[in-house]
């Protein structure tokens, strides 16, 4: 469990995250919001990437600068989909990952295979990923956050400029994952987590205008607007209400 309290992050005068506050379980959380609502500093946070001007982030209880690289061990991270080893496979870019994360040959070897199959990518494990289309390079990135059995995976806009079924696959992978570990979604494409997610984060201006699970604050909205509401049309409602 990861429990966010009072956390603050600025950049000179500039607050890119006021006074957050949640608790994080296991399962699926979303972190839906416009570009430069927060959702990457949030991440870069939690990730102990960066330094938070204030706050505290717990896990399990305890703060994870005490827990130090014992709690990076714990991290899988995916980020923005970006530049890959083109002459790599993707068995040897996982291999490579895994010897970066120091674990052992043999394991590395074993779980490639097996995370490769998980997403849907095992007959291409010796191919290229010159040749990769973006959403199995997105796979292929998720396999490499998921080697060493992370306890909480990140996922910062993993579907982005993924074509409809690309995307749908992907986020059926990342909801099968999420059965024993914390997962957590940043995404402006509120679909993408409609379906998958446990728990949803409204962050608008870096503070949290709601946080709830999909069905409550749809129910929520259906009473105000006398409809039925899909969580884009929650979306909306709330960041205008609070615009």
């Amino acid at each position: 469990m990861l429990k966010i309290e009072n956390l603050v992050k600025k950049y000179g005068d500039f607050t890119a995250l006021n006074n957050v506050s949640l608790t994080i379980d296991e399962g699926v959380t979303g972190i839906l919001g416009a570009n430069g609502a927060g959702k990457s500093t949030l991440l870069n946070l939690i990730t102990d990437n960066i330094k938070r001007t204030s706050g505290s982030i717990l896990y399990n209880e305890r703060d994870i600068l005490e827990l130090g690289s014992g709690y990076r061990k714990l991290l899988g991270y995916t980020p923005q989909l970006q530049g890959m080893y083109e002459d790599f496979t993707a068995g040897q870019f996982l291999r490579y990952i895994g010897s970066l994360k120091g674990m052992k040959h043999s394991v590395v070897k074993k779980e490639t295979t097996e995370l490769l199959s998980l997403v849907g990518l095992k007959e291409y494990a010796s191919t290229k990923l010159g040749g990769f289309s973006g959403g199995m390079r997105q796979r292929v990135l998720l396999a490499a956050a998921m080697l060493d059995n992370p306890k909480i995976l990140i996922l910062d806009e993993p579907t982005a400029g993924l074509d409809p079924e690309e995307r749908i696959r992907l986020r059926n992978h990342i909801a099968e994952l999420a059965k024993d570990r914390v997962v957590i979604i940043t995404t402006h494409i509120v679909s993408d987590i409609e379906s998958i997610a446990d728990k949803v984060v409204l962050l608008k201006k870096g503070e949290i205008i709601r946080y709830a699970s999909p069905k409550e604050l749809k129910q929520e909205v259906d009473k105000v607007t006398g409809k039925r509401n899909l969580l884009e049309d929650v979306y909306l409602y709330y960041s205008e209400k609070r615009s």
